[in-house]
Protein backbone atom coordinates (compact mmCIF):
# COMPACT_ATOMS: atom_id res chain seq x y z
CA UNK A 1 0.00 0.00 0.00
CA UNK A 2 1.32 3.18 -1.16
CA UNK A 3 2.07 6.12 1.84
CA UNK A 4 -0.50 8.98 2.40
CA UNK A 5 1.17 10.70 5.45
CA UNK A 6 4.82 9.88 6.93
CA UNK A 7 6.17 10.93 9.63
CA UNK A 8 9.57 11.01 10.54
CA UNK A 9 12.07 12.04 13.42
CA UNK A 10 9.50 14.86 14.25
CA UNK A 11 9.87 17.42 16.99
CA UNK A 12 7.62 20.03 17.83
CA UNK A 13 8.27 22.61 20.37
CA UNK A 14 5.95 25.80 22.24
CA UNK A 15 8.16 27.87 23.74
CA UNK A 16 10.55 24.83 25.03
CA UNK A 17 7.70 22.73 25.70
CA UNK A 18 8.02 19.37 23.60
CA UNK A 19 4.33 18.84 22.78
CA UNK A 20 5.89 16.25 20.08
CA UNK A 21 9.24 14.27 20.54
CA UNK A 22 10.97 12.39 17.93
CA UNK A 23 7.51 10.85 16.46
CA UNK A 24 7.79 8.58 13.41
CA UNK A 25 5.30 6.96 11.33
CA UNK A 26 3.53 6.21 8.22
CA UNK A 27 -0.52 5.95 7.24
CA UNK A 28 -0.89 4.21 3.93
CA UNK A 29 -3.92 4.38 1.49
CA UNK A 30 -6.71 1.91 2.46
CA UNK A 31 -6.08 2.14 6.30
CA UNK A 32 -8.16 2.92 9.14
CA UNK A 33 -5.58 3.82 12.16
CA UNK A 34 -6.60 5.27 15.51
CA UNK A 35 -4.72 7.69 17.37
CA UNK A 36 -5.27 7.78 20.86
CA UNK A 37 -3.54 9.12 24.33
CA UNK A 38 -4.89 11.00 27.05
CA UNK A 39 -4.99 15.24 26.75
CA UNK A 40 -2.15 16.52 26.19
CA UNK A 41 -0.72 13.48 24.29
CA UNK A 42 0.19 15.12 21.57
CA UNK A 43 -2.83 14.31 19.28
CA UNK A 44 -3.87 17.07 17.97
CA UNK A 45 -0.74 18.90 17.65
CA UNK A 46 -0.02 15.59 15.19
CA UNK A 47 -3.06 16.52 12.90
CA UNK A 48 -2.38 20.43 12.77
CA UNK A 49 1.50 18.97 11.49
CA UNK A 50 -0.12 16.58 8.25
CA UNK A 51 -2.76 19.87 7.56
CA UNK A 52 0.12 22.45 7.01
CA UNK A 53 -1.38 24.99 9.52
CA UNK A 54 1.99 24.34 11.82
CA UNK A 55 5.75 24.10 10.87
CA UNK A 56 7.56 20.95 12.77
CA UNK A 57 10.76 22.22 15.08
CA UNK A 58 12.73 18.94 13.63
CA UNK A 59 12.04 16.30 11.44
CA UNK A 60 9.67 15.76 8.40
CA UNK A 61 6.31 15.49 7.40
CA UNK A 62 5.04 14.92 3.93
CA UNK A 63 1.30 14.51 3.17
CA UNK A 64 0.23 12.85 -0.15
CA UNK A 65 3.35 13.29 -1.07
CA UNK A 66 3.42 17.02 -0.39
CA UNK A 67 5.13 19.42 2.36
CA UNK A 68 1.95 20.21 4.22
CA UNK A 69 3.41 23.39 6.02
CA UNK A 70 4.51 24.78 2.30
CA UNK A 71 2.43 27.27 0.88
CA UNK A 72 0.95 26.19 -1.66
CA UNK A 73 0.11 22.57 -0.65
CA UNK A 74 -2.02 21.13 -3.62
CA UNK A 75 -2.96 18.10 -2.09
CA UNK A 76 -4.56 20.06 0.56
CA UNK A 77 -8.26 19.70 -1.84
CA UNK A 78 -8.27 15.84 -1.16
CA UNK A 79 -8.39 16.13 2.83
CA UNK A 80 -11.12 16.06 4.84
CA UNK A 81 -10.81 17.25 8.76
CA UNK A 82 -13.13 17.21 11.62
CA UNK A 83 -12.16 19.28 14.38
CA UNK A 84 -13.12 18.18 17.97
CA UNK A 85 -15.00 21.73 18.16
CA UNK A 86 -16.60 22.84 14.95
CA UNK A 87 -17.75 26.56 14.38
CA UNK A 88 -19.79 27.80 11.57
CA UNK A 89 -21.79 30.92 10.63
CA UNK A 90 -24.57 30.85 12.73
CA UNK A 91 -26.12 32.73 10.50
CA UNK A 92 -26.18 30.24 7.21
CA UNK A 93 -28.37 27.03 6.98
CA UNK A 94 -26.83 23.55 7.05
CA UNK A 95 -27.04 23.79 3.32
CA UNK A 96 -25.52 27.01 2.63
CA UNK A 97 -22.65 26.07 4.78
CA UNK A 98 -22.05 22.91 3.15
CA UNK A 99 -22.46 25.13 -0.06
CA UNK A 100 -19.84 27.55 1.21
CA UNK A 101 -17.17 24.99 2.23
CA UNK A 102 -17.74 23.25 -1.48
CA UNK A 103 -16.52 26.21 -3.51
CA UNK A 104 -13.63 26.10 -1.07
CA UNK A 105 -12.56 22.61 -1.76
CA UNK A 106 -13.74 22.75 -5.34
CA UNK A 107 -16.13 19.93 -4.67
CA UNK A 108 -19.79 19.16 -6.43
CA UNK A 109 -22.43 20.90 -4.82
CA UNK A 110 -24.35 18.07 -6.10
CA UNK A 111 -23.13 15.97 -3.10
CA UNK A 112 -24.76 18.54 -0.50
CA UNK A 113 -28.25 16.51 0.18
CA UNK A 114 -26.13 12.74 -0.28
CA UNK A 115 -23.66 14.10 3.02
CA UNK A 116 -26.66 16.11 5.04
CA UNK A 117 -28.76 12.52 4.74
CA UNK A 118 -26.11 10.36 5.53
CA UNK A 119 -25.11 12.56 8.86
CA UNK A 120 -29.05 12.99 9.74
CA UNK A 121 -29.82 16.44 8.62
CA UNK A 122 -31.46 16.40 5.71
CA UNK A 123 -34.40 17.83 7.52
CA UNK A 124 -33.01 20.26 9.11
CA UNK A 125 -30.63 21.48 6.09
CA UNK A 126 -33.01 24.98 5.65
CA UNK A 127 -32.67 25.43 9.20
CA UNK A 128 -29.95 27.85 10.37
CA UNK A 129 -27.27 27.13 12.02
CA UNK A 130 -27.95 29.09 14.98
CA UNK A 131 -30.92 26.94 15.75
CA UNK A 132 -28.78 23.52 15.78
CA UNK A 133 -27.56 21.88 18.98
CA UNK A 134 -24.35 21.39 19.81
CA UNK A 135 -24.81 17.37 18.32
CA UNK A 136 -26.13 18.83 15.26
CA UNK A 137 -23.12 21.28 14.76
CA UNK A 138 -20.69 18.59 14.89
CA UNK A 139 -22.86 16.26 12.44
CA UNK A 140 -22.86 19.40 9.87
CA UNK A 141 -18.78 19.05 10.31
CA UNK A 142 -19.04 15.64 9.81
CA UNK A 143 -20.26 16.20 6.46
CA UNK A 144 -17.79 19.10 5.75
CA UNK A 145 -15.02 16.68 6.25
CA UNK A 146 -16.49 14.37 3.74
CA UNK A 147 -17.22 16.65 0.86
CA UNK A 148 -15.19 15.73 -2.26
CA UNK A 149 -14.03 12.03 -0.86
CA UNK A 150 -11.46 12.89 0.21
CA UNK A 151 -8.35 11.13 -0.01
CA UNK A 152 -6.80 11.58 3.91
CA UNK A 153 -9.94 11.88 6.75
CA UNK A 154 -8.32 13.17 9.64
CA UNK A 155 -11.07 13.24 12.65
CA UNK A 156 -11.08 14.53 16.09
CA UNK A 157 -13.50 13.13 18.18
CA UNK A 158 -16.05 12.10 15.05
CA UNK A 159 -18.53 10.35 17.06
CA UNK A 160 -19.32 13.42 19.55
CA UNK A 161 -23.44 13.78 19.16
CA UNK A 162 -24.17 10.62 17.09
CA UNK A 163 -26.97 8.48 18.70
CA UNK A 164 -25.92 4.47 18.34
CA UNK A 165 -27.90 4.33 14.78
CA UNK A 166 -25.83 7.72 13.29
CA UNK A 167 -22.42 6.05 14.81
CA UNK A 168 -23.46 2.49 13.36
CA UNK A 169 -24.09 4.53 9.53
CA UNK A 170 -20.76 6.54 10.03
CA UNK A 171 -18.97 3.69 10.39
CA UNK A 172 -20.61 1.77 7.44
CA UNK A 173 -19.40 5.12 5.55
CA UNK A 174 -15.75 4.93 6.50
CA UNK A 175 -15.73 1.17 5.47
CA UNK A 176 -17.09 1.89 2.07
CA UNK A 177 -14.12 4.70 1.79
CA UNK A 178 -11.77 2.66 3.10
CA UNK A 179 -12.45 0.46 0.69
CA UNK A 180 -12.40 3.12 -2.26
CA UNK A 181 -8.51 3.67 -1.14
CA UNK A 182 -9.17 6.36 1.38
CA UNK A 183 -6.65 6.77 4.62
CA UNK A 184 -8.66 7.47 7.63
CA UNK A 185 -6.90 9.25 11.03
CA UNK A 186 -9.80 9.09 13.85
CA UNK A 187 -8.34 10.35 17.51
CA UNK A 188 -10.99 9.69 20.03
CA UNK A 189 -11.16 8.56 23.89
CA UNK A 190 -13.70 6.21 22.92
CA UNK A 191 -11.59 3.20 22.82
CA UNK A 192 -14.10 0.54 23.01
CA UNK A 193 -16.12 1.66 20.05
CA UNK A 194 -12.94 2.25 18.08
CA UNK A 195 -11.71 -0.98 18.74
CA UNK A 196 -13.78 -2.85 16.14
CA UNK A 197 -13.37 0.06 13.41
CA UNK A 198 -9.60 0.22 13.32
CA UNK A 199 -6.75 -0.97 11.69
CA UNK A 200 -4.15 -0.23 13.68
CA UNK A 201 -3.69 1.89 16.63
CA UNK A 202 -0.87 4.05 17.34
CA UNK A 203 -0.60 4.94 21.39
CA UNK A 204 0.97 8.76 21.95
CA UNK A 205 1.99 9.65 25.42
CA UNK A 206 3.23 13.33 26.54
CA UNK A 207 4.12 13.83 22.90
CA UNK A 208 5.96 10.29 21.95
CA UNK A 209 4.60 7.42 20.22
CA UNK A 210 4.87 4.39 22.58
CA UNK A 211 3.02 1.77 20.70
CA UNK A 212 1.99 1.19 17.32
CA UNK A 213 0.38 -1.99 15.31
CA UNK A 214 -2.45 -3.66 15.18
CA UNK A 215 -5.26 -4.54 18.35
CA UNK A 216 -3.45 -8.62 17.47
CA UNK A 217 -0.55 -7.53 17.01
CA UNK A 218 -0.44 -5.25 20.48
CA UNK A 219 -2.26 -7.77 22.16
CA UNK A 220 0.68 -10.30 21.22
CA UNK A 221 3.46 -7.74 22.70
CA UNK A 222 1.37 -6.89 26.16
CA UNK A 223 1.08 -10.71 26.49
CA UNK A 224 -1.67 -9.91 29.15
CA UNK A 225 -3.82 -12.60 30.86
CA UNK A 226 -6.76 -13.71 28.22
CA UNK A 227 -10.10 -14.66 30.69
CA UNK A 228 -12.17 -17.85 30.67
CA UNK A 229 -15.71 -17.09 32.43
CA UNK A 230 -17.94 -20.51 32.57
CA UNK A 231 -21.47 -20.76 33.39
CA UNK A 232 -23.27 -23.64 34.49
CA UNK A 233 -26.38 -25.57 33.90
CA UNK A 234 -28.54 -26.36 37.36
CA UNK A 235 -25.75 -24.55 39.42
CA UNK A 236 -22.86 -26.67 38.97
CA UNK A 237 -19.67 -26.02 40.12
CA UNK A 238 -16.27 -25.43 38.95
CA UNK A 239 -14.20 -27.93 37.80
CA UNK A 240 -11.49 -29.15 39.72
CA UNK A 241 -8.52 -28.15 38.31
CA UNK A 242 -5.23 -28.32 39.56
CA UNK A 243 -3.41 -25.01 39.41
CA UNK A 244 -6.79 -23.08 38.89
CA UNK A 245 -8.08 -20.60 41.12
CA UNK A 246 -12.26 -19.67 39.73
CA UNK A 247 -12.89 -15.85 40.92
CA UNK A 248 -16.85 -15.87 41.36
CA UNK A 249 -19.26 -13.54 39.48
CA UNK A 250 -22.59 -13.22 39.67
CA UNK A 251 -25.35 -15.29 38.50
CA UNK A 252 -23.62 -18.39 39.16
CA UNK A 253 -20.30 -17.51 36.89
CA UNK A 254 -16.60 -17.87 37.52
CA UNK A 255 -14.14 -16.44 35.76
CA UNK A 256 -10.25 -17.04 35.54
CA UNK A 257 -7.36 -16.24 33.40
CA UNK A 258 -4.79 -17.98 31.41
CA UNK A 259 -1.69 -17.07 29.44
CA UNK A 260 -2.84 -16.37 25.72
CA UNK A 261 -0.56 -19.61 24.70
CA UNK A 262 -2.25 -21.91 27.41
CA UNK A 263 -5.58 -20.53 26.65
CA UNK A 264 -6.93 -23.61 24.61
CA UNK A 265 -5.02 -26.55 26.76
CA UNK A 266 -6.85 -25.44 29.56
CA UNK A 267 -10.41 -25.27 27.48
CA UNK A 268 -9.78 -28.58 26.49
CA UNK A 269 -9.41 -29.49 30.04
CA UNK A 270 -12.55 -27.65 31.29
CA UNK A 271 -14.35 -29.37 28.85
CA UNK A 272 -13.51 -32.33 29.77
CA UNK A 273 -13.80 -31.68 33.46
CA UNK A 274 -16.95 -30.92 33.50
CA UNK A 275 -20.66 -31.98 32.02
CA UNK A 276 -22.74 -29.44 33.56
CA UNK A 277 -20.85 -26.86 31.67
CA UNK A 278 -23.59 -24.42 29.66
CA UNK A 279 -21.66 -21.44 28.61
CA UNK A 280 -18.02 -20.78 28.14
CA UNK A 281 -17.09 -17.22 26.71
CA UNK A 282 -13.06 -16.34 26.05
CA UNK A 283 -12.37 -12.66 26.89
CA UNK A 284 -8.83 -11.22 25.09
CA UNK A 285 -6.94 -8.02 26.74
CA UNK A 286 -9.65 -5.06 25.30
CA UNK A 287 -8.26 -2.12 23.71
CA UNK A 288 -8.46 0.15 27.45
CA UNK A 289 -6.42 -2.81 28.87
CA UNK A 290 -4.08 -2.56 26.07
CA UNK A 291 -3.78 1.27 26.79
CA UNK A 292 -3.28 1.11 30.05
CA UNK A 293 -0.56 -1.65 30.04
CA UNK A 294 1.40 0.69 27.54
CA UNK A 295 1.52 3.59 29.52
CA UNK A 296 2.20 1.97 32.84
CA UNK A 297 4.94 0.34 31.48
CA UNK A 298 6.27 3.50 29.82
CA UNK A 299 5.93 5.17 33.31
CA UNK A 300 7.77 2.36 34.86
CA UNK A 301 10.68 2.42 32.44
CA UNK A 302 10.85 6.55 33.51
Amino acid sequence: MSETVCLTGVTKTYAGVEAIRDASYSLKASETVALVGHNGAGKTTMIKLMLGLIHPTAGSVRVLGENPAAGAFAARRKLGYLPEHVSFNMALTGAETLAFYARLKGAPKSDIPRLLEHVGLADAARRRVGTYSKGMRQRLGLAQALLGEPALLLLDEPTTGLDPALRRHFYDLLQAMRAAGATILMSSHALTELESQVDRVIIADRGRVIADGSIEALRAIAKLPVRLRLGFRDAGSPPDIAGIRWRPLGGGSVETETTPEGKMELIRRIVAANGNLADLDVIVPTLDELYAHFLSRKEAAE
